[in-house]
C-alpha cells in the first residue's frame, strides 16, 4: 500500500498579534504517515491540536516547522512549500475535506452544493446531479429539500449535506473532522459505511471521531497526540 501522506517534525505555534505577540504552542515534533486502504484516527484530549493538525494537512494552516508531503499525480509534493496554484489543484483532485460546519453561498440549492466538486472536475451536470441524489438519499435528505438552500436546514441536516459533498468525489485522500458529531445513530451508521467503502477503494482517510463506537468501527491505526508533543502510533491488527 502506498503512503499518501507523510508528516515529519511538524510543529505549530500560533502567535497572537492582538495580544502582544503571545505565542501559543499547539503541538511539536509530529511524525506519522497515512496509507492507501487505511483510516488513521487522530486521538487526544481537547486542546491537543487534532483539528489544527487536520487543517494543516489541508494547508489551511501553515506549520511553524516541519514538512507535510502528499502524493499528488503520482509524486510526493511538499504542501508547506507548494505554490497556491498547486494547492488548489491538490484540493480539487487529491484531498477531500469534511469540516464540522457547512459553509455555502446563500440561496444555492442543496443539489448544486453537493454536486459542485464533480462539476468542477468536468462531469456533466446530469451525471453530477444523479450521483448527488444517490448520496442525499443514502443520508436520508428527502428529495423535497434538494432544491432548497441548506442554510435553512437543521444542524444535523447541514452536516449530512456536508458529508455528501465530501464523499461525492473518490479522492485519494479524505480528511474528516468529526463527521458524525451531530448525527443520530442511523445516519452515523451510514457514514461508517461510506468511510469503509472509500477505504476499500484505496482512499487514505485521516479523521477525528469523538464517538468511541464510530472510532472503533473505522480505525486501522490511531495516532495519539497531546499538547506540544507527538506520541506513538498504534496500528490495529489487520
Amino acid at each position: 500500500m502506498q503512503t499518501m501522506i507523510e508528516v515529519q517534525g511538524l510543529t505549530k505555534v500560533f502567535t497572537l498579534h492582538n495580544q502582544g505577540g503571545i505565542q501559543l504552542p499547539v503541538f511539536s515534533g509530529i511524525d506519522f504517515s497515512a496509507r492507501q486502504h487505511e483510516c488513521t484516527v487522530l486521538f487526544g484530549e481537547s486542546g491537543s491540536g487534532k483539528s489544527t493538525l487536520l487543517r494543516s494537512l489541508y494547508a489551511n494552516y501553515l506549520p511553524t516547522s516541519g514538512t507535510i508531503r502528499v502524493r499528488h499525480r503520482g509524486e510526493m509534493v511538499n504542501l508547506t512549500g507548494a505554490p497556491s496554484q498547486t494547492l488548489l489543484e491538490i484540493r480539487r483532485e487529491t484531498i477531500g475535506y469534511v469540516s464540522q460546519f457547512l459553509r455555502v453561498i446563500p440561496r444555492v440549492s442543496t443539489l448544486d452544493v453537493v454536486s459542485q466538486p464533480l462539476l468542477e472536475r468536468g462531469v456533466e451536470q446530469a451525471e453530477a446531479y444523479r450521483r448527488a441524489g444517490e448520496l442525499l438519499n443514502r443520508l436520508h435528505i428527502p428529495e423535497r429539500l434538494w432544491s432548497l438552500a441548506p442554510g435553512t436546514f437543521s444542524g444535523g441536516e447541514q452536516q449530512r449535506v456536508n458529508i455528501a459533498r465530501g464523499f461525492i468525489v473518490d479522492y485519494p485522500v479524505l480528511l474528516l473532522d468529526e463527521p458524525t458529531a451531530s448525527l443520530d445513530q442511523r445516519n452515523a451508521a451510514t457514514v461508517v459505511e461510506l468511510i469503509r467503502q472509500a477505504r476499500d477503494r484505496g482512499t487514505a482517510i485521516v479523521g477525528i471521531f469523538h464517538d468511541a463506537e464510530v472510532r472503533d468501527a473505522v480505525a486501522d491505526q490511531v495516532f495519539k497526540i497531546k499538547p506540544e508533543q507527538a506520541v506513538e502510533v498504534e496500528r490495529e491488527a489487520s
